[in-house]
C-alpha cells in the first residue's frame, strides 16, 4: 500500500496502492521519426514548444498521448490529442484517459530518472519499471484529473489573454502616435480633427532631480520610495502603488503628484529612455531620477507614453552616453520633440492605455496565483515520499 495524500475530495478515504506505470497505460516507448516540427497541429500541447508533428506515416492515436522528452530538456511533459507523429528522442505514453497519470508524472517529476551529461536522457524501460501512487476507486482518479485539467485550462487562459492584451498595447501604441514625421496617428477618437502640435520637452515641463538613497538604505517600513532600476524592472507608464520603503533622510525629494519620472542611469539605453508618470504625493524619488513637472495642458502620464514610445523614445534613447553604464541628463529629455494633440485627447488616450495595462496586470496576477494553486495542489492530492 501507498501512503494518502493530504488533501481528498469527499467520500474518498481508501489508502492509495503503488502500481508499476506501465500497468496502467496502453504502452510506454520510443518515437521512430527523425524529424523537428515547430509548426503545431490541432492537438494541446502543455509546456514548451515540442518536437510533434503531423505525419502520416507514424499514427498514434489515443485519448491521450503523453511524452517524456529526452535530451537537454530531460522529463519535460507535454499531452497531446489526435494523431501525431514521435519523434526519436522522445518517449511517448499512451492510453486512455491518462490525466490523472499526466498530473501524476508532473507531480513525481521525471528529471530526476534522467542521467548522462550534457545531453541526459529518460529511458522507456526505466518508466515501465516506475512505482506510482494510485487511488483505488477510477472515479477519484477522474476526479483528480479533471480537476488539475481545470487548472491548466484557467492558467491557459489567463496566459493567453495577458498575451492578447500586451499586443493589443503594442498595436495601439504604434497606431495612436504619430510616425514618421506625420503630424497625425492613424487610430483617433470621434471628434478629434485638430494637428498635433510639435515641441521641444523643455516646453513642456519643469525639470529637477531625485536626491540621495540606494538599494541599501531600503526598509521593510517606512515612506514610499522609488529607485531608478525599479522603472524598467517592475513599472509601468503610470506608478499609482510604491511596494518599497525607506527612511526619510535630510534634503529628500518628495513627489507632489503627476510628475513624470525618467531613469538618469542604467545598464544601456533603450532600458532607460523610458518614463513613468507618479500618480501620488509624498513618495520619494531617488537620486538617479530626471522629474518632469508637466505644464497643464500637458497630461503626465500622456506625456510618459510619449517619452516611452515611437521616435521620442528612439531620439532619447541616442542621448544615452557611457559604457558599462549610460546615462541620460534632463538636457537630454528637454531636446527630444514629442509630439501630442490638445488635453482633450491626450485624456482619452491615457485612459485607453491604463485600462490596457490593467487587463495585463489582472492575467498575469490570475496566472501567477493559478500556478501557484497547482503547484501546492499538486504537493498535497498526491502522496510524498518522505
Amino acid at each position: 500500500m501507498a501512503d494518502t495524500p493530504k488533501i481528498r475530495f469527499k467520500g474518498f478515504t481508501d489508502e492509495w496502492e503503488e502500481r508499476k506505470l506501465i500497468e496502467e497505460v496502453s504502452s510506454i516507448d520510443t518515437g521512430k521519426s527523425k524529424f523537428v516540427v515547430s509548426e503545431l497541429g490541432n492537438y494541446e500541447i502543455l509546456g514548451s514548444t515540442s518536437v510533434i508533428g503531423y505525419d502520416d506515416s507514424y499514427d498514434y492515436d489515443g485519448d491521450f498521448i503523453l511524452t517524456a522528452r529526452v535530451g537537454a530538456n530531460a522529463g519535460e511533459l507535454y499531452r497531446h490529442s489526435g494523431k501525431v507523429k514521435i519523434s526519436d528522442n522522445t518517449v511517448f505514453i499512451q492510453g486512455k484517459q491518462l490525466e490523472f497519470i499526466f498530473y501524476t508524472l508532473q507531480n513525481f517529476n521525471i528529471k530526476k530518472l534522467s542521467f548522462g551529461t550534457g545531453q541526459p536522457l529518460v529511458k522507456a524501460s526505466e518508466l515501465k519499471e516506475q512505482k506510482i501512487a494510485m487511488p483505488v476507486f477510477e472515479n477519484e482518479r477522474k476526479q483528480i484529473g479533471t480537476y488539475f485539467c481545470h487548472l491548466d485550462h484557467l492558467i491557459s487562459l489567463h496566459q493567453r489573454k495577458y498575451d492578447e492584451a500586451k499586443e493589443l498595447k503594442k498595436y495601439m501604441l504604434q497606431k495612436m502616435f504619430p510616425r514618421n514625421g506625420k503630424k497625425n496617428p492613424e487610430i483617433r477618437f470621434a471628434g478629434f480633427t485638430d494637428d498635433w502640435e510639435q515641441r521641444k520637452a523643455l516646453e513642456l515641463a519643469k525639470y529637477s532631480k531625485g536626491n540621495g538613497y540606494s538599494k541599501g538604505d531600503l526598509t521593510e517600513v517606512g515612506t514610499p520610495i522609488i529607485l531608478y532600476g525599479r522603472l524598467y524592472t517592475k513599472y509601468q507608464f503610470t506608478i499609482d502603488e510604491v511596494d518599497t520603503f525607506a527612511i526619510p533622510q535630510s534634503g529628500s525629494v518628495y513627489s507632489q503628484g503627476n510628475e513624470v519620472i525618467v531613469p538618469a542611469s542604467g545598464e544601456n539605453a533603450e532600458d532607460i529612455a523610458r518614463a513613468s508618470a507618479v500618480e501620488k504625493s509624498g513618495v520619494l524619488l531617488g537620486g538617479d531620477l530626471n522629474i518632469l513637472r508637466p505644464f497643464d495642458f500637458v497630461n503626465p502620464l500622456f506625456l510618459a507614453l510619449a517619452i516611452s514610445n515611437g521616435e521620442p523614445q528612439k531620439e532619447l534613447a541616442k542621448k544615452a552616453q557611457g559604457k558599462s553604464v549610460v546615462h541620460i541628463h534632463n538636457s537630454d529629455i528637454q531636446e527630444v520633440t514629442i509630439s501630442y494633440p490638445l488635453r482633450a485627447e491626450q485624456d482619452q488616450i491615457v485612459a485607453i492605455f491604463c485600462y490596457l495595462d490593467h487587463l495585463i496586470t489582472l492575467h498575469q496576477r490570475k496566472h501567477d496565483e493559478l500556478k501557484e494553486v497547482k503547484k501546492f495542489m499538486l504537493q498535497n492530492m498526491f502522496p510524498q515520499k518522505g
